[in-house]
This record gives C-alpha cells, sequence and structure tokens, in this order.
C-alpha cells in the first residue's frame, strides 16, 4: 500500500472524488495536504517562480507541506478533460500544462510524482489508459484498476450531480466520499441571489477568497457559482459566443457567467487572482457581456497574497448596498 498526496487546491475542487475513490478502491491511502493557511502560502511564494499568478504559487505550498508524509504526490499534467462538443483549441493554462515541471525543478526532497498525462481528447478509451498507467506504475493488476475506475467514475458523477444542486465542493464531497446528508441548508430568505463566478480554487479556498463566502452569506446572501449549472446548459451558452477562449477554466467561468445572465441573479461577482494572463481577457470579456446583455451589477475582485480582508469587506458591503439602493430605486419606480 502506498501513501498518495493530493495538494488541496487547483483541480482537487472539481475532481477529488475521481481520484479518492480510484486510489482508496486499489488499496492505497489518499493523504490530502493541509487546508491553505499563511505558512502554506509562504512556502510557496519561497519555492515557486516570481512571475506565478498566486494559485500556482500556494499549489507549491501544498506541494511541500506533504513532503515526508507520503510516498507519491498525485500532480498531473492537465491538457484537456473534455470528452464531447467542438472544443478541440481549448486546453488549461500554460501553469497547467507545465506544473510536473515547475514542482520538480523548484521544490527540494520531493517524493515521487505521478505526473500522468491528462488529455481526454484523443478518445474514449483514453480515461482507461490513464487509470492503467497509474495503477500498473502503484503494482496493481489490471482487472483491479478497472473494477476501481468504474466505481470512481460513479462517485464523480455523483459529485457533479450534488454540485448541481447547488451544493459546494465540500458538502458535496461528504456526501459522496463519507455518506452523510447535508442538514446545513438555508433556514432563511436570501435578501439578495449573487453569482461568484471564476477558477474553483479561487472561488472555494476560504484563504486565497480572502473569507469572501462567508462575508456574503453573513449579509444573507445566496451564492451560485457556475460549477453549480451543469455541462449542457454551459455548453449550450458556449453557443452564444462567436468565439471561446482557449482555456478550460477560463470557459467554465465565462458561461456560467452567461448562464447568471439569463438566469437574472441580482448581481455577478468576478474573482480574479493577479498575475493571471488568462484572466485579464476573461474579466473584460464578462464584463462587456455583462452590460451588452443586461443591466445587471457586475464587479470584479483581484486577489493575490497581499490581499487583506478589510479591503474586501468593504468592496463586498458597497456592492450588496447598491443593490438595496437599487431595488428601492425600482420600487419608487413602480
Amino acid at each position: 500500500m502506498a501513501r498518495i498526496g493530493i495538494p488541496r487546491t487547483l483541480a482537487y475542487f472539481i475532481y477529488y472524488p475521481f481520484w479518492k475513490v480510484f486510489f482508496t478502491e486499489l488499496g492505497h491511502e489518499v493523504i490530502r495536504s493541509s487546508p491553505t493557511t499563511r505558512d502554506i502560502m509562504d512556502k510557496g511564494v519561497k519555492e515557486a517562480v516570481n512571475d506565478a499568478c498566486i494559485p500556482i504559487k500556494i499549489y507549491h505550498g501544498h506541494v511541500a507541506d506533504l513532503i515526508g508524509k507520503v510516498d507519491y504526490i498525485f500532480c498531473p499534467r492537465l491538457v484537456s478533460v473534455r470528452k464531447h462538443g467542438d472544443f478541440g483549441t481549448e486546453t488549461f493554462c500554460p501553469k497547467f500544462l507545465g506544473l510536473p515541471d515547475m514542482v520538480r525543478l523548484g521544490i527540494k526532497n520531493l517524493p515521487a510524482l505521478l505526473d500522468i498525462r491528462i488529455d481526454l481528447k484523443k478518445g474514449k478509451e483514453e480515461l482507461k489508459n490513464i487509470c492503467l498507467e497509474l495503477g500498473q506504475t502503484l503494482g496493481n493488476k489490471s482487472t483491479d484498476i478497472l473494477k476501481a475506475m468504474q466505481k470512481s467514475v460513479k462517485a464523480q458523477k455523483d459529485y457533479e450531480k450534488y454540485l448541481n444542486r447547488e451544493m459546494f465542493p465540500e458538502e458535496a464531497m461528504d456526501m459522496v466520499l463519507n455518506h452523510h446528508e447535508n442538514h446545513n441548508g438555508r433556514k432563511t430568505i436570501p435578501e439578495f441571489t449573487i453569482a461568484v463566478v471564476g477558477y474553483p480554487y479561487t472561488i472555494y479556498d476560504p484563504y486565497i477568497n480572502v473569507g469572501l463566502l462567508k462575508i456574503l452569506e453573513k449579509e444573507n446572501v445566496k451564492v451560485v457559482t457556475q460549477d453549480m449549472v451543469s455541462d449542457r446548459e454551459l455548453n449550450r451558452m458556449a453557443k452564444t459566443l462567436p468565439k471561446s477562449l482557449f482555456w478550460y477554466f477560463s470557459n467554465r467561468a465565462v458561461y456560467g457567467a452567461l448562464h447568471f445572465l439569463k438566469r437574472k441573479v441580482d448581481g455577478i461577482i468576478h474573482v480574479t487572482a493577479f498575475a493571471c494572463g488568462p484572466d485579464s481577457l476573461v474579466d473584460r470579456l464578462m464584463e462587456i457581456e455583462t452590460h451588452r446583455r443586461s443591466e445587471i451589477p457586475y464587479i470584479s475582485i483581484m486577489i493575490d497574497e497581499q490581499t487583506g480582508e478589510a479591503g474586501i469587506k468593504t468592496r463586498i458591503e458597497a456592492f450588496i448596498d447598491m443593490l438595496r439602493y437599487r431595488r428601492e430605486g425600482d420600487k419608487c419606480e413602480n
């Protein structure tokens, strides 16, 4: 049995249930890195290249956190996870493509990396090939690997089903992996429904987003994100644009924002990371489409290693106050 470490950031928020079930079914122990802290971020800033965005720096910190605790670190080279549709040019950002190399060259005393290349555009058999290669690397039999893959696929489908029911990732993971019922549903009618869009690792990590979701919750706001929207609906939104972007997470954020414009939420917040190249295009595209398609208020929140909760809280409170003024103005007009 091997101890396999999975950093608790980046694609963790989307695909952790799949890989947790896969490795566990093969008899291995899965160990997550600790939740993001100042210490983890400082380690990442020290180890990563200077021009990396804050999520990539924090990823390095999570990898460093796993050293000495595991035999392997799962650090896949994500190329494409699209299995259908006309997404031939879509990939992950360059930092994702080179992540195993950045980690290997930047951090000393690493355990072995499971740096499998994941490119599902290659065909229907590619996921099976990936699982077989990983399992055989760990010493498992092909029959056991294929059985584990089937259970992983089911776990991932269940996870996405719970996300589509407007659960946040940690709640949905708990439902799938621990079979715990969710008894923490909203007990009051929200004052507003606000879409928070962006990359999952900036939206859901409370340290990276400086407690944004908690701030909104305290303001009696219902939060929805693009990951709560079905892939079918996101793909439908893609057809309303003349051209898609090149990056997978960027496209999901944009399509999610377009869905929420159609759904007519009360406001949209885009969480963006400083030094993220794709985000410079994503933010502008969202702003243009928001103003072109609706009158829904839009705000962009940029985060980096210096961002503090007080500044975010002030901006969010001002944004919600503006929503209240708009609502009162609409009442007066009617």
